[in-house]
């Protein structure tokens, strides 16, 4: 983790905002905004304005390059739920709860891939050997 930033009780569902957070999770931070840029839920602009303050939490580190960055840990956890009652028929009462989220973005660096050493040959030669041995 090279960058983190923390949202706390957004009013937004944490249901809602997780439909949000599954478009740009693992994505470059500036196509991540792009994306929240040009979708159609309230919730797009608390995750953009999280996001924006894990790239400003970097500061002027010269040893990272924004191209070089994506989003490692994006999650949306459940605050606490506002409790309220709405009226209904016959005098009764129904709960109805107003939830909150809480917002956690963590930026890293990409790392590249290296190539899986090649298998190493088995010595079949052996194995050939023994089993002739025990057919004889």
């Amino acid at each position: 983790m090279i960058s983190k930033a923390i949202a706390r009780y957004i009013r937004i569902s944490p249901r809602k905002t997780r439909q949000v957070i599954s478009l740009i999770k693992g994505k470059n931070p500036r196509k991540g905004l792009a994306i929240l840029a040009n979708t159609k839920k309230r919730s797009a602009g608390c995750v953009a304005k999280v996001l924006k303050s894990a790239i400003a939490n970097l500061g002027e580190r010269a040893d990272i390059k924004q191209e070089d960055l994506y989003i490692s840990r994006i999650i949306v956890d459940g605050g606490p739920s506002l409790k309220r009652f709405r009226p209904r028929a016959m005098g009764r009462a129904t709960p109805v709860l107003k939830r909150t989220s809480h917002i956690t973005v963590e930026l890293d660096r990409k790392t590249p891939k290296l190539k899986p050493a090649p298998p190493k040959p088995k010595a079949k030669a052996k194995l050939d050997k023994k089993k002739k041995s025990k057919k004889d």
